[in-house]
């Protein structure tokens, strides 16, 4: 397995570094303000130099996010094996999941911080709500693309629809769930920043918030470098956990 990542990673891991080298090199060639535009040399600066001040904006931010995509996953779960188990709970609230997600949340947000004040409630459904519709979505597909034959079999050996959805259903929805997750890792923590915001004392969202408004470029980049890289790190967390339970033929021969 470390080969095949070693193997296929050092190419993104190329262009980034020659994408960087091309923004210092430009950014010092053209002389480049560093308001405007930072190099990568001083953002690496301000990341070191910096991190007494935003270490417990990332710490707050961190505990938003994974408080809300456990919120949200476990939302996520319930409404699919509802809506699979219940049918004609899924004929009606199928269409109002479609049109939840399309209301922009950057204009619920502050509606939800009327509503509920500035604690982390309005956060936490901010994040909910993000992180709950591609697990559904998921789930329900995968439940979908349950081998009609083997669950013919199955109730053809008088099993009932118990036995049914948790020996074959849930364990054949399982892949689709892990991607479910693995998006709503990476949503979760756009949503924290977007309520962050919107109205919050600490975390990454306000502390870009605060270095935008005074032209702390630098910083903003750090807050934006911090942030893709703990999204990475959820993904990368539950393709881990995903490889441990979901077990393919292919992982199998590894």
């Amino acid at each position: 397995m470390l080969k095949k990542i070693l193997k296929r990673g050092w190419r993104p891991v190329l262009v980034l570094i020659l994408l960087i080298m091309v923004w210092e090199l430009a950014s010092k060639l053209f002389a480049i303000q560093e308001w405007l535009l930072p190099a990568p040399s001083s953002i690496g600066q301000e990341a070191i130099a910096g991190w007494g001040d935003y270490k417990h904006h990332l710490g707050a931010t961190i505990q938003l996010s994974m408080m809300g995509f456990v919120i949200g996953s476990s939302v996520g779960i319930v409404v699919a094996v509802c809506l699979h188990l219940v049918p004609v709970l899924r004929e009606a609230l199928y269409p109002l999941l479609i049109i939840s997600q399309n209301i922009p949340i950057i204009i619920l947000a502050p509606l939800l911080v009327v509503w509920f004040g500035f604690g982390i409630l309005p956060k936490i459904i901010v994040i909910t709500l993000v992180c709950f519709f591609p697990i559904t979505i998921a789930v329900l597909d995968g439940f979908r693309q349950t081998s009609g034959e083997l669950k013919h079999y199955m109730e053809m050996a008088g099993a009932n629809k118990r036995q049914i959805f948790y020996k074959l259903e849930w364990p054949h929805a399982l892949p689709s769930l892990f991607s479910g997750l693995k998006i709503a890792a990476t949503y979760s923590v756009m949503g924290a920043v977007i309520s962050e915001w919107l109205g919050a004392s600490e975390g990454m969202g306000y502390y870009m918030t605060l270095a935008s408004s005074s032209f702390r470029t630098d910083r903003v980049f750090v807050a934006i470098l911090f942030i893709v890289t703990l999204s990475l790190l959820f993904f990368a967390l539950l393709s881990y956990a995903e490889r441990k339970v979901v077990k393919t033929p292919a992982q199998q021969e590894d």
